[in-house]
């Protein structure tokens, strides 16, 4: 491994840890004992997006994580919640078996997420994704967001003695 510092060839493992998805190392350059760490993950065979208009392109779950980041921007949603998104998602895309997949795939599995996790996240993906021709369609589908937490809150009995949702604004039950 190529010394990020000199340049030099040759380093020495002094520590690895295996994360599951990926393995950290930790090096030491031979020449200027400056260290680094490098990540290495399995690479499995590129997976090829195939767009709305036709075009393919290359998944990349970096682009896949920008954009759910966009969609959680100011959210209370951990980094590690949306990094395990992106890692389900992507495993799952490898198990369909496929060497290409509709992006609408990807747009799809990402929502569905999403809206377990965060309404308003969703909502924000959604507005990109599916791309609302006006403001009626996406309060169409704000309506029907809302018709399913009523139902998932009468179905598990979460209403308050009053009759209201013992769910917030953000979907989340009510604290107290």
């Amino acid at each position: 491994m190529r010394c990020p510092h000199c340049g030099f060839e040759d380093s020495k493992v002094i520590d690895s840890r295996d994360n599951g998805e990926t393995v950290q190392r930790r090096r030491r350059c031979e020449r200027c004992s400056d260290r680094f760490t490098t990540v290495e993950r399995i690479v499995l065979n590129e997976l090829m997006l195939v767009k709305r208009d036709g075009r393919r392109e290359p998944f990349s779950r970096e682009k896949l994580e920008s954009g759910l980041r966009h969609a959680c921007q100011k959210r209370p949603i951990a980094v590690g919640q949306l990094e395990a998104i992106v890692r389900d998602i992507e495993n799952e895309l490898y198990k369909l078996g496929k060497a290409e997949i509709e992006s609408s795939t990807v747009g799809e599995l990402a929502m569905e997420r999403l809206r377990r996790i965060d309404a308003i996240a969703y909502i924000r993906f959604a507005s990109v994704y599916r791309s609302y021709p006006n403001l009626r369609a996406m309060r169409q589908e704000m309506d029907r967001l809302l018709e399913d937490v009523a139902e998932e809150d009468a179905a598990s009995g979460e209403h308050g003695a009053n009759g209201k949702s013992a769910r917030n604004e953000k979907g989340r039950p009510r604290s107290g």
